[in-house]
């Protein structure tokens, strides 16, 4: 593990993010459940999606590749007896409802810090189906026996969307039509809006009226290539430095896909910074940063990075409604607070989500990420505004969803020191 010194520094030029993870695999499940062949192209590759990747072979389909893309044929799939989703919570949730499809046993596990994220809503709808799930108190490991024949499904929306997009995708390949009714709030919702629009496009029916979705069973998917759009979780980060401390641009950006995490745009323009968006480029250049109160509870993975970009901000910011950062890959509420307050600045937990306190600068110092990629890379971005380094173990972490992120920051201006 590499321990490294960031130093900030005024940051310019043009950055490249890393195509979307939650496309990707959705992209990799879709593909590997639709009879023929599809190309997944622009597809990121890293620490989680190579886990989707392995499950989806376990199951039966066939990867190649082909250059960059990979070529995924699907249709001919079995219960796969044993699959380690590694670190990968999407993988591990969305595995465990295409799992329900067979009447094989399948045995879902994971690191010692997926072992710990919550399956119980999950597998309690999947028992409504009448697929038989065993969990350790509704934590991993977990054992799914189907089949699931679809049919009426309530679940809790109030702690992932992963939840409901795990009964979603695999609802086209049951006997029967499905409907599934998401009780209570509906949290992150516009990944589920990326995972019924990403369905119709392997060839699903399905719809989505308020608070219910109704799938058509049946059907199956078709094969379809696909390419996974960039990222703006990943983006936000680039962004963020050329509001604290100089001007970026990033390319290759869709205003119109339905990931929910491009609010990052309107974000920046509510706290001060300066935005302009050309076709596909958006760039971000530095500005006084003004304390505001903002609902994360549709972009929890913005939650890092916005509380560094408040952090100097005048005034007293609110980062609200988002309960379900405690089931992250860290206590994400927990991590950023503590975080931002090892260098310098002024948080305070609160159940969903913290208050900032803005301070002019922060000082630097070491923090504690807990292996969890965004805490890495908002620190990183965080030394910008310090007058001492940040400093942190592992930062190969940030392979998770943004592996070039080290030396993509360096190119525009960050210091780094190896220490």
């Amino acid at each position: 593990m590499t321990s490294m010194a960031f130093h900030g520094g005024r940051l310019e030029g043009t950055v490249s993010p890393p195509p979307s993870k939650s496309h990707t695999h959705r992209a990799f499940f879709l593909a590997s459940m639709a009879k023929g062949t599809s190309r997944v192209s622009n597809a990121l590759m890293s620490a989680d999606t190579r886990a989707t990747l392995s499950a989806c072979k376990a199951m039966g389909a066939g990867i190649a590749d082909d250059g960059d893309d990979k070529v995924i044929s699907g249709g001919d799939l079995h219960a796969p007896v044993f699959v380690d989703a590694e670190n990968s919570g999407t993988t591990m949730r969305i595995f465990a409802g295409i799992c329900s499809m067979f009447d094989g046993e399948s045995t879902i596990t994971g690191d010692d810090s997926l072992r710990k994220r919550p399956m119980g809503p999950l597998l309690a709808a999947l028992e409504q189906t009448g697929t038989a799930c065993t969990s350790n108190g509704g934590l991993p490991p977990v054992v799914i026996k189907g089949p699931n024949r679809g049919g009426r499904v309530s679940i809790d929306g109030g702690v992932s969307s992963q939840f409901i997009t795990s009964l979603l995708m695999v609802s086209p390949m049951l006997e029967n039509d499905s409907e599934v009714t998401v009780e209570g709030s509906m949290i992150s919702a516009p990944y589920l809006d990326v995972t019924v629009h990403m369905m119709h496009l392997f060839g699903a029916d399905a719809e989505r009226d308020g608070n219910v979705f109704r799938i058509k069973g049946g059907t199956g998917y078709r094969a379809y290539d696909y390419m996974v759009p960039a990222d703006f979780s990943s983006a936000a980060f680039p962004l963020v430095a050329g509001a604290l401390g100089g001007r970026v641009t990033v390319t290759g950006m869709d205003m119109d896909d339905p990931q929910g995490d491009k609010a990052i745009v309107d974000i920046l323009r509510r706290a001060g910074a300066n935005v302009e968006v050309h076709g596909t480029e958006i760039t971000v250049s530095e500005s006084v940063m003004t304390g505001c109160e903002i609902d994360m509870g549709d972009v929890p993975d913005l939650f890092p990075i916005v509380a560094v970009l408040l952090s100097t901000a005048k005034g007293d910011s609110r980062l609200y409604g988002a309960p379900q950062l405690k089931f992250k890959e860290s206590n994400r509420i927990e991590t950023v607070v503590n975080m931002i307050n090892a260098i310098g600045g002024d948080a305070e937990a609160t159940d969903d989500g913290c208050i900032i306190h803005g301070r002019p600068r922060l000082r630097g110092g070491a923090i504690v990420h807990k292996g969890d990629h965004r805490i890495m890379m908002s620190a990183a971005i965080a030394s910008i505004v310090c007058d001492g380094p940040v400093t942190m173990d592992d930062i190969e972490c940030c392979a998770v969803s943004y592996p070039g992120f080290p030396d993509e920051m360096a190119a525009i201006g960050m210091r780094e020191e190896v220490i």
